[in-house]
């Protein structure tokens, strides 16, 4: 068995630039906050994904570099903003450019119209700074940038689509609900290349996001992992995916993506043993772990969070813990009782005691109940770093990371 992958790879996404990477003589790979690819045709070329608005100028600066030939196709591996936010300005300056999605594609656009609020507030803690970093790089690169599109596709296909262009043959397969329900890979059969968009995430090999912190729908374990077969079953020497270099080798692809299909299928067959014997969500978190033989990272996802998501997935909110589960009365309203009977100082020093004796989740949720009272507790506070701190240092999570960083820029300005 090889040396999994995922410990020699990145796990962060990174914005657009000025550097593409020749991936043969024929396609080029452009990374932003997810990959674009230029495929070269004799006739004309072909493009997956358009990336955000503020990296498309430079996208198709990388590519104007590349190939003069027009682009005949735009084809959109997902429906995610980072997908299709530059579609409009590649349409400008390619007439008669053809869009092509799956046909969950307007539905998926729709739903994410429909929380641009919600979802744009949740995901600021891991993107925000990035973007505004970028945003300042890609004026100073290009000038004014575009708007974010919300493209409507010229052509739609249900299961599969056959593409022919310049003597290259392209089958587009559906693989709805692994990543977003329009979700498609592209199937270089004569070459035996494999594009997959974000169908595995961000970085090769981590568990995968079966919901994301920033809020986004369950995804369901056994869609995934029949995503992954359907990968597995192309037999591909290359695959070329959402983020950073591609992936060579069939036989290394083939013992990465076995271990990947058989890491989900553990898990969930675990959930599913776990919640038929009677345990609870947090018995389940704590005891389900990865047998050696399916190890995978968890820089992206991570099995603790796939248990919470394939449970909710199956059995919903109501935990059968509590009768207030079921009334809109949040256990925070009871927090003031809580520091009346027992003290402030009494509740922060037994939040210091479990910090101090190995148990910092305790600690935080001591300290939740000081916080939901006002957040000007000088001992609190600064017990909250320490114990963010800790959890940061330990963390290998992007996501976990992240969340860990912004708290404690939050907390360090009220220290």
């Amino acid at each position: 068995m090889i040396e999994p992958l995922y410990k020699s790879r990145p796990v962060a996404p990174a914005p657009a630039s000025l550097e593409t990477v020749r991936v043969n003589d024929f396609i080029t790979l452009a990374e932003g906050f997810s990959n674009c690819y230029l495929i070269q045709t004799p006739e004309g070329n072909i493009q997956l994904n358009a990336g955000m608005s503020i990296e498309a100028p430079i996208q198709k600066r990388n590519f104007d570099a590349i190939s003069s030939a027009p682009l005949v196709y735009l084809i959109l591996t997902q429906g995610h903003v980072d997908h299709v936010g530059g579609v409009q300005y590649f349409r400008d300056h390619n007439p008669g450019l053809q869009v092509i999605a799956q046909a969950g594609n307007p539905e998926h656009q729709v739903y994410d119209a429909r929380l641009t609020a919600f979802r744009g507030a949740r995901s600021a803690f891991a993107f925000a700074e990035r973007i505004m970093d970028y945003i300042g790089y890609a004026q100073a690169q290009c000038g004014e940038l575009p708007e974010q599109d919300a493209p409507t596709p010229d052509i739609l296909f249900q299961d599969t689509q056959e593409l022919s262009l310049g003597g290259l043959n392209l089958e587009l397969i559906a693989v709805p609900g692994a990543e977003t329900n329009d979700s498609l890979i592209v199937w270089l059969p004569q070459h035996k290349i494999v594009f997959t968009g974000n169908l595995f995430g961000c970085p090769w090999g981590h568990f995968p996001n079966l919901v994301t912190i920033r809020g986004d729908r369950y995804r369901d374990a056994l869609t995934c992992a029949r995503a992954v077969k359907t990968v597995m079953d192309l037999e591909p020497e290359m695959v070329l995916y959402g983020h950073h270099a591609p992936i060579r080798g069939g036989a290394i692809i083939r013992e990465e993506l076995q271990r990947l299909h058989g890491a989900i299928l553990h898990v969930h067959d675990e959930v599913v043993k776990g919640m038929n014997a009677g345990k609870d969500i947090y018995t389940l978190q704590q005891e389900i772990t990865l047998p050696r033989e399916f190890e995978v990272g968890e820089g992206y996802g991570k099995v603790s969070w796939g248990v919470k998501a394939i449970w909710e997935n199956y059995a919903g909110w109501f935990h059968h813990e509590s009768t207030t589960e079921l009334y809109s009365i949040p256990q925070r309203t009871i927090h003031a009782d809580l520091l009346e009977l027992a003290g402030t100082d009494a509740i922060v020093s037994r939040a210091q005691h479990k910090f101090d004796t190995g148990e910092p989740i305790e600690a935080l949720h001591l300290l939740d109940i000081v916080f939901s009272q006002g957040p000007d507790h000088v001992a609190a506070v600064d017990l909250a770093i320490q114990v963010h701190e800790s959890l940061a240092a330990q963390s290998e999570n992007f996501w976990l990371s992240c969340w860990l960083e912004n708290q404690l820029l939050v907390l360090r300005e009220k220290s």
